[in-house]
C-alpha cells in the first residue's frame, strides 16, 4: 500500500503562524522534503521536529521526483515544505504532486500561510476577483506579460524583489498609466510588516525616496472604465515608521 504525500505550508515570517496540525504532520512523516534544509532546519528545531530531511528544490526536482515517488510507493509518508508559505505557489511542488497523481498516490495539502492573500486584503482593493501572476519574467517575455497585465480587468497579484521594485512599478506605469491604483506589501507578518497604497506614480515616488527591503508583494488594480474608477488613496498601514518602508 502506497504512502501519502503531504504538502505542508510554513510561516511566511512569524513562527506563531505555524499550525498545530502542520507540526503534527511533520513529526509523524518518515521524511520531510525541504527547499533548503538549512533554512527549514531552523523551523524544525524550533518546533522540536526530528524527522529526517532531504533537499527538494528547483535545481534538483527533475531528478529527485522519481526516487521520492518510489519511496511513497513503498509505503512511506513524506511531507514537502518550502522556505516559506505553501509549496507549489512560486515554489517547488507542482512536479512532485503531478507525478504522485499519475501514480495514484494520495496527496493531501494542508491549508496555511501564503503571502498573496494578506497582501490582497491589505490593499483595500476588491477581493472578489483576482489573478495571481507569481514572479514576472526578468527578461524574455517580460514586456509581453506586462502588456497583458495592463489589459486585465481583475486585480493582479505578483511577487517582486526589492531590488527590482521601482523598475517594475515604472514599467507598470508606462503600460497601465500613472494613475492606476496599486499597493505594495513587504515583510508580511514580520516586525516591519508594511503596506503602502496609492497610484503607481505615488508608489514610484515613495519607494524612490524610501529604499524597499524584504519580501515584496504587489497588488495592481484591474483595468476599469474611466467613469467606474474609484478615487485613489495615498496612505499606509504598518507596524513601523514609514521612513523604514
Amino acid at each position: 500500500m502506497s504512502g501519502k504525500l503531504y504538502i505542508v505550508p510554513t510561516p511566511v515570517g512569524n513562527l506563531g503562524d505555524m499550525a498545530p496540525r502542520a507540526i503534527a504532520t511533520l513529526k509523524s512523516c518518515d521524511l520531510v522534503l525541504c527547499e533548503d534544509t538549512r533554512t527549514s532546519g531552523i523551523l524544525l528545531k524550533h518546533f522540536d521536529i526530528t524527522t529526517p530531511t532531504a533537499s527538494h528544490h528547483k535545481f534538483n526536482e527533475h531528478t529527485s521526483v522519481e526516487p521520492v515517488v518510489n519511496r511513497l510507493k513503498g509505503g512511506e509518508n513524506i511531507a514537502l515544505i518550502s522556505d516559506a508559505g505553501t509549496p507549489g505557489i512560486s515554489d517547488p511542488g507542482f512536479m512532485l504532486v503531478r507525478e504522485c497523481r499519475r501514480n495514484d498516490i494520495e496527496v493531501e495539502t494542508l491549508p496555511g500561510p501564503t503571502a498573496l492573500i494578506p497582501a490582497l486584503v491589505n490593499s483595500g482593493l476588491p477581493c472578489d476577483r483576482f489573478v495571481f501572476e507569481g514572479f514576472l519574467p526578468q527578461k524574455k517575455g517580460r514586456a509581453t506579460r506586462i502588456a497583458e497585465i495592463a489589459e486585465e480587468t481583475r486585480n493582479i497579484i505578483f511577487y517582486e524583489s526589492p531590488l527590482r521594485l521601482v523598475k517594475t512599478l515604472q514599467q507598470l506605469a508606462q503600460a497601465c498609466g500613472n494613475d492606476r491604483e496599486a499597493s505594495v506589501s513587504r515583510e508580511i507578518s514580520k516586525i516591519h510588516d508594511t503596506t503602502v497604497t496609492g497610484t503607481l506614480q505615488q508608489l514610484i515616488e515613495h519607494f524612490t525616496m524610501n529604499i524597499p527591503r524584504g519580501e515584496i508583494v504587489i497588488v495592481l488594480s484591474g483595468k476599469r472604465e474611466k467613469n467606474a474608477r474609484q478615487p485613489h488613496r495615498n496612505k499606509y498601514r504598518d507596524n513601523d515608521d514609514l521612513n523604514d518602508a
